[in-house]
């Protein structure tokens, strides 16, 4: 099952870039051939990107390696000439919560695992702006990439930089899990933690949408991008069909799962969760509370503890740096800073599957909450709370969780937001909690 099925793989790739100034990366992303891709984050170059000159896919337990040896063979020798290390080629995308996938129709199209060589990229750095062609198979000459660079590059140049449009409206909305199943499904897990089987455990809900009109993915993105600069912000559309009803699953999200160059890796644990105040003394106050509440801060130390643990295969010097609160719109979190250096040339994909799912988004014992969490929830978790990002030819990579996230399909999105279950927690009170989880996206629908 976990075998790699590519097009176009074991043929030499060609990459040429060239600087750009490009208007907008909005419209840039746009105007992109399908299956679109967009991925930021904090210190990180911004790529817009269109079609596929390479697409692995794998399902089962062995993904994350299928991927790891169909990457090294896409990217392995190829003739690139980039200006920048951020323009050199990279896949992009992302795997399933779940090993086995989803078996739910509101996620076809989206595999166990899926990552795109896009076939145009511009990459925006603090350095300036790339456009990049990349080409793999029989077909694919330098003469070719380059002809097709300064028809792309031009193209790119030209576009027009008008104003991103306002939210669509929500129609109406429904909920996957009634409130009085929640208090049960709470209860429940409670019960067991407390008996011993589980130590935490993360519950989901969903919540679908019914809009005005079809979303704008790249309108909501670049909204997204002014209220949550400093997360993560991620689009992948799994393929280049549908038109206006292509399914795309994009997000904002806060939580880094982690990031490998060379021999550093950074990752950290972003769990507990309180909202922020009408004042800036009634959020120092939240804040506060938050950090000497027992509770979250239990939470939040099994996330940290187990993180650094399963870090340390990989790496001896593993540093965790003081506990803190990180705000955000909506919500404040805990957070604390992990950063690592490894043993030896690991690639970023073994540190990804070592550390997913994380018991921020999972619980402990893994796979007695991987169960609970499938026996619960009524709804299938799909890419939601997975490792979404981009790898390159030596093995880096950066991935985020895939969290304050929504599935977009035409005029219908369906959100999802989840709170980590321990001893002492209260059902409606992570109820409230999920609420405020849904904000991020649900501001950007409403009008």
């Amino acid at each position: 099952m976990g075998v790699p099925r590519s097009d176009e793989t074991g043929t030499r790739l060609v990459s040429r870039s060239v600087r750009a100034t490009v208007p907008s990366l909005r419209a840039a992303l746009d105007a992109m051939p399908a299956p679109r891709t967009f991925w930021t984050g904090p210190d990180e170059a911004t790529v817009v990107a269109g079609g596929a000159a390479a697409t692995l896919t794998a399902d089962g337990r062995d993904r994350f390696t299928a991927i790891k040896e169909g990457i090294g063979r896409v990217l392995h020798d190829g003739d690139v000439h980039a200006g920048t290390e951020a323009a050199c080629p990279r896949l992009f995308g992302g795997f399933a919560f779940h090993d086995e996938g989803s078996s739910d129709d509101t996620w076809d199209g989206f595999p166990g695992a899926r990552f795109v060589l896009p076939r145009v990229q511009v990459t925006d750095t603090d350095r300036g702006t790339w456009v990049t062609v990349n080409a793999v198979g029989p077909d694919a000459t330098p003469e070719a990439v380059a002809d097709r660079l300064d028809t792309e590059r031009e193209r790119l140049e030209a576009l027009d930089t008008s104003a991103a449009s306002p939210p669509p409206g929500i129609v109406s909305r429904t909920r996957t899990t009634p409130r009085e199943a929640w208090r049960e499904s709470v209860d429940a897990a409670v019960d067991r933690i407390r008996a011993g089987d589980l130590q935490k455990v993360v519950l989901a809900q969903a919540l679908a949408v019914q809009l005005d009109r079809p979303l704008s993915l790249p309108d909501v993105l670049a909204r997204l991008g002014d209220t949550y600069p400093d997360c993560y912000r991620f689009l992948v559309e799994p393929t280049a069909e549908g038109g206006v009803d292509r399914p795309g699953f994009f997000g904002a999200t806060p939580e880094r799962l982690v990031t490998r160059h060379g021999r550093t890796v950074t990752t950290g644990a972003l769990a507990g969760t309180t909202g922020r105040g009408d004042t800036p003394a009634e959020d120092d106050w939240l804040a506060q509370e938050l950090l000497d509440d027992e509770k979250n801060v239990h939470e939040h130390e099994l996330v940290a503890e187990t993180i650094r643990e399963q870090l340390s295969p990989f790496a001896s010097s593993i540093t965790a740096g003081q506990r803190r609160v990180r705000r955000l719109e909506t919500v404040q979190h805990l957070f604390t800073p992990i950063t690592a250096t490894l043993d030896s040339d690991t690639h970023v994909l073994d540190v990804v599957e070592a550390l997913h799912p994380t018991p921020a988004v999972g619980g402990l014992p893994p796979e007695t909450a991987l169960a609970t969490i499938r026996d619960t929830e009524p709804f299938d978790r799909g890419w939601y709370a997975a490792p979404v990002g981009w790898i390159d030819a030596a093995g880096n990579g950066s991935f985020a969780v895939a969290i304050r996230s929504a599935l977009a399909r035409g005029d219908e999105t369906t959100l999802f937001a989840g709170v980590g279950v321990v001893a002492d927690s209260d059902p409606d009170r992570e109820w409230d909690e999920v609420q405020l989880k849904y904000r991020p996206i649900l501001d950007e629908l409403e009008r």
